[in-house]
């Protein structure tokens, strides 16, 4: 009996019409568009906008679209997982929050907070889902927000992150397509370099977090970049060993999207020409969870059936990881 794998049946993506750029962001904070460029590689980012908007609409936008331009019905969804940092609230989960404004009734849903990291570890834990026999069908949604925890003061934050949401619709196959393998990793000794200090239950929301500005972002640049290189290498070292590929191989690279040095080392140390190597940083910024989905949404019709594909990230906590894809379109 053949393997039952997960493949990847549809993609769709989401950016919000607002568009940040270089030249706005230098007028709210001392910076420039050639600080940004020169350091991060971004030219602009889009930014939700609108009172109450959160991430699960920018989810439900790219959901239901899965469900209608595939002729499905929303009772054919049978989990949802949502990736993100940027819930709507702390509970319920954003999944939820979802497949409620996209009438789907029939399945479940839990978010996964991973960092940048999400998408991969999102998508790893679907496929697991569908190889068990336990699903047949999953959508894995990429959705962030994260607007909303970046602070517009600090220079060294602000350029980099922006909004969107992407999701990949799984079905499964017994064909020899789809996910193939992947690794996980994680080590908590990296989350003081990376992370929201208030706003959980160790520091809930007062006058006094508030006023410290301690309900955004916290990044020390420097020793997330060196982490991010070698960890983004060692992933993908990690999986072509394990399934015998060499550069050549490998038809595209899809690394999340943080930072443009980070991308271009990664590249480089895997010994992958540039064009093998997807980018899409300068238009979009690090919308987290959404990286890598929409990566694949905007640059799969470059891709054919068969093809060997390799997702992977770096993200808080510290999360990492990589995955081998067989193009199953």
């Amino acid at each position: 009996m053949s393997k039952i794998r997960a493949a990847i049946k549809a993609v769709e993506g989401y950016l919000p019409d607002y568009i940040l750029t270089n030249e706005e962001l230098s007028t709210m904070v001392d910076t420039s568009d050639e600080w940004i460029m020169t350091r991060i590689g971004i030219k602009e980012r889009h930014i939700l906008k609108g009172e109450g908007k959160g991430s699960s609409d920018m989810g439900a936008v790219v959901v239901r679209r899965i469900v209608e331009n595939n002729a499905l019905s929303p009772d054919d969804i049978e989990l949802i997982i949502c990736c993100t940092v940027t819930p709507d609230m702390l509970f319920p989960a954003t999944a939820n929050i979802i497949a409620d404004k996209c009438g789907i009734k029939n399945g479940f849903g839990f978010d996964i907070n991973a960092g940048c990291s999400g998408f991969v570890y999102g998508l790893t834990t679907a496929a697991k889902y569908i190889e068990s026999g336990f699903v047949k069908r999953v959508i894995v949604v990429g959705a962030e927000k994260m607007s909303a925890i970046t602070d517009y003061q600090d220079r060294a934050t602000c350029p980099i992150f922006g909004d969107a949401a992407a999701a990949v619709l799984l079905e499964a196959t017994d064909e020899e397509y789809g996910y193939m393998d992947g690794v996980l990793h994680s080590d908590g000794e990296g989350r003081k370099h990376l992370h929201q200090v208030a706003g959980g239950s160790c520091y809930p929301p007062t006058h006094q977090t508030i006023d410290a500005r301690q309900h955004y972002i916290y990044q020390e640049g420097q020793a997330v970049f060196k982490w991010a290189v070698v960890k983004m290498a060692e992933a993908t070292e990690e999986i072509m060993k394990r399934n015998n590929l060499s550069a050549d191989d490998i038809a595209f690279l899809l690394p999340h999207q943080a930072n443009l040095r980070i991308i271009d080392a990664t590249g480089k140390r895997l010994g992958l020409d540039n064009e093998k190597v997807l980018i899409n940083i300068e238009k979009y910024g690090n919308t987290t969870s959404a990286t890598i989905p929409l990566l694949i949404w905007e640059n799969q019709h470059k891709f054919h059936k068969g093809d060997n594909l390799i997702l992977t990230s770096f993200g808080a906590g510290f999360t990492w990881g990589a995955i081998l894809l067989k193009w199953a379109l």
